[in-house]
Formats: structure tokens, sequence, C-alpha cells
């Protein structure tokens, strides 16, 4: 919330790459409300979130609508930044804003349709076969049909894009010294920029990696739900937190860790007690 409002009433944030963060910011709230209602409803009723009921379409389908939603940002940012890194190069990759927000409406429509499958009919309340023992009353065919295809994007993407960001840097700085200019700058970038991104794949890969391979086990198993009680229930909360932490730890990477958004922060705070000297800032 605090990143959404300091873009919001700060205009010169107003660029392409903040339409993208604002709705990196949403989808983390989404997934973190979701979380919480799922939270409640266990501690409601345990049986509930254990052995599946009509109750659940909903909140989970909001929780699994949240996720892709997430994931879709973080590789439409991931392209974003590439396509920044190279418009230099080739200037046809700029991105304007009306593209920021057509991938956005873009991401939504996408994630809507696939979170909101099983309450348009793709559950298994009425049907013992092929349902998820960690997601019930989800079918195993349906969670496959989104976790395989949604790794695959969230990991590759994402890694291609910032192996190329690191590339291009690698071979500006390289010229640079060629021609016998100062790299000094181009080499702390590059730095920087190569840190970071490690930083915001290894985050993508720890917090989702759990939640599909507990897909994948789900689908392989052949056990009833009493039997696996209590361990894959445990199991489910802690990719759960993880997911959660990557809701936490996105703000951090991406808009709060930036010097300008901290100023801008600073500047806001100071408003309400000096409006000059923060104008002036």
């Amino acid at each position: 919330c605090t990143v959404i409002f300091t873009r919001l009433v700060t205009k010169d944030l107003h660029k392409p790459i903040s339409i993208l963060f604002c709705n990196l910011a949403l989808s983390d709230l989404f997934t973190s409300f979701s979380g919480f209602w799922i939270s409640m409803l266990f501690i409601s009723n345990p049986d509930m979130t254990i052995f599946g009921s009509k109750d659940m379409l909903a909140p989970y389908a909001l929780y699994a609508m949240s996720i892709l939603s997430t994931i879709y940002n973080l590789v439409s940012i991931a392209i974003e930044r590439y396509l920044a890194v190279a418009e230099s190069m080739r200037t046809r990759l700029r991105v304007a804003r009306k593209h920021c927000i057509i991938v956005v409406f873009i991401n939504w429509v996408l994630a809507s349709l696939l979170g909101c499958l099983p309450l348009m009919g793709w559950n298994c309340l009425d049907m013992e076969k092929h349902i998820s023992v960690l997601y019930s009353p989800f079918c195993v065919n349906y969670l496959i049909f989104i976790a395989i295809p949604n790794a695959v994007v969230s990991f590759v993407l994402p890694l291609f894009a910032y192996l190329r960001i690191i590339i291009i840097l690698r071979k500006r700085k390289l010229r640079m010294k060629a021609h016998g200019q100062a790299t000094g700058t181009y080499k702390s970038a590059e730095i920087q920029v190569a840190r970071t991104s490690i930083f915001i794949w290894f985050l993508t890969l720890i917090s989702y990696a759990p939640f599909f391979a507990g897909v994948i086990v789900d689908a392989t198993n052949y056990q009833c739900q009493i039997d696996l009680y209590p361990d894959i229930y445990i199991f489910r909360n802690c990719t759960a937190m993880l997911i959660t932490m990557n809701c936490l730890g996105n703000p951090i990477i991406y808009t709060l860790k930036p010097k300008t958004l901290g100023a801008k922060l600073k500047s806001l705070k100071c408003l309400s007690t000096n409006r000059v000297r923060a104008c002036t800032i």
C-alpha cells in the first residue's frame, strides 16, 4: 500500500515501469489478502481446508489468480528492463505508458481467466477421482494445467532477460574500454545490475519452486488424505509462507530499494512539517 500510494502521489515517478511496479504491489496485496482469508477459514474450521468444501473455491480461486498475476508481472518487469537496456541500440523497442497499461490489462485478464476456472465448473466437488490432496476441491489436472506452463514462464523468461541485460552491459563496457573511455561507472552499474538480477531470480525460485513441486507430488500421489495428515499440510503451509515472503520481498527489491523512491518517501513525510522544504526537494 505504501508503494502504491507513493507512486500515485508523486508525479515524476509516473513512468512506464512505475505502472508495472504498482500493479505488482496490487497483485501482492491480493495474494496476502487471499492467504489471510484461507488462514481465517482454517482457524474457524480446519476440516474445511483439509478435506475441501464448496466454501474453499472462492478463496483458492482468488489465491490462484493473485499468484498468477504476480508471476506475469514479474515476467513483464524483466522484459521491460531488458527492452529499456536495449532501446539505445534499437529505438523501436522503446516502451511507452500505453504499452505497460495494455500489458497490465492482459496480465489480469489471463490471471483472472485461469484462476476462476474452478468457479466455472472445473472442480472436483462432485467426484472423488482426480481430487487434489493439497488444495481440495481443486482437481489435480487443473493444478497441473496452470502450474507447469507458468513454472516455465516464471523461471525461464526472467532468467533469459536478466542474463541478456548483463551480457549487453558487458559488451558496452568492453566497447567503451576499446575506445579508451572511462569504464569505472559502467563496471559499477554492471555489478549492481548483476547482483540485483540474480537476487530477483533466486527469490522467485525459492518462493514458487516448492509450490510447483507440491503440485507434482500431488499429481503422483495415490494415498488418501488421512494417511498423509499432518505432514502434507505442514508442507502446504510452508509453501504459503514462502509465497507471502515473496510478496514482502518484491517491494523491497523493485521499489523501496532505489534511492529515488526513498527520497520521495522522505519528502512525503516532511510535507506535513515543512511544506516549502519538501517542495524544494
